[in-house]
């Protein structure tokens, strides 16, 4: 290879791409921890060194200009390839000391994990866990997160993936709740109920409706995208909440709203970058996890 003609910075270009994806200097700062004028310069400089436009301004946002459209492809595979290199590297690392980051939904982060991550500081104090709650599921190939807890099996052929069991979801509600609202002895009895949704979609009420259960868009006064907020408001007796028995069983502030009702199954998964095999640290964790998860 003739390295003379490689006549532009790498980490240049790096802020060409993450600027294109981001759509402007402002978001692409905050993506790689740069002050925009930084990331402006060095898009300045990137132009200056190839020769080309490779940006103009629409409203408060940058749109790639025909030549940036022909190079971004080539910058893209470059940032996939510096990814790889970064993962190859990181599971190298047999060290048990440094950082692991689990992502999981808040219901999951808030409810589930702590006590687990209790003991495995305990079991393993050099390890420094990040916690990542966000209920969207975070992008493993690109280091977003270390390992993950989801609820679907990945497609994505350079992750790993261990079931660890099969969750179910079942309705709860405050104790003064089902005595003022209920009972509720049967899945039609929940008809005359109201529930926290914690879906901005209507899933719950489309499967309510599919399943003979007249409920309509009135049963659902109070809406969040937050679980523990949800949970929070149906201990406070506000209405029904659809949880994770796991953790709907575990809080003595809560009962079963249909005892023996199961409406939901999903399966939990663990999941990983196949990189974890090469790393102590990495592979530590995720057995841990799948052993307190099951």
């Amino acid at each position: 290879m003739d390295w003379r003609s490689v006549n532009f910075d790498w980490n240049r270009a790096r802020a060409f791409l993450v600027t294109a994806e981001e759509g402007s200097l402002s978001a692409a700062a905050r993506a790689l921890g740069l002050a925009q004028p930084t990331l402006g310069r060095q898009v300045d400089a990137l132009e200056e060194e190839l020769g080309v436009v490779l940006f103009e301004r629409v409203g408060r946002g940058l749109r790639l200009t025909p030549a940036g459209h022909d190079l971004i492809e080539h910058v893209r595979a470059m940032g996939e390839a510096a990814t790889r290199l970064s993962m190859s590297a990181y599971g190298q690392n047999e060290a048990m000391e440094g950082e692991v980051s689990i992502t999981a939904s808040d219901a999951y982060a808030a409810m589930l994990l702590p006590p687990i991550l209790a003991r495995l500081h305990a079991a393993e104090p050099r390890i420094r866990i990040e916690l990542i709650a966000v209920n969207d599921a975070s992008d493993l190939l690109r280091r977003e997160a270390d390992i993950a807890i989801r609820n679907f099996r990945p497609k994505e052929p350079d992750l790993v993936a261990r079931k660890v069991r099969d969750a179910i979801g079942r309705f709860y509600g405050a104790p003064a709740y089902l005595e003022r609202h209920g009972p509720f002895e049967t899945p039609q009895d929940l008809a005359r109920a109201t529930f926290i949704d914690i879906d901005p979609n209507g899933a719950l009420l489309r499967w309510f409706n599919g399943h003979g259960i007249a409920v309509t868009e009135a049963s659902f006064p109070l809406r969040c995208a937050s679980y523990p907020a949800m949970w929070a408001m149906v201990k406070q007796g506000l209405g029904l909440g659809l949880i994770d028995d796991r953790l709907g069983d575990a809080d003595p502030a809560v009962r079963r709203a249909v005892p023996g009702f199961a409406p939901f199954e999903f399966p939990v998964w663990l999941v990983a970058h196949r990189e974890i095999h090469k790393s102590r640290r990495l592979r530590f964790v995720f057995d841990f996890l799948a052993e307190a998860l099951k």
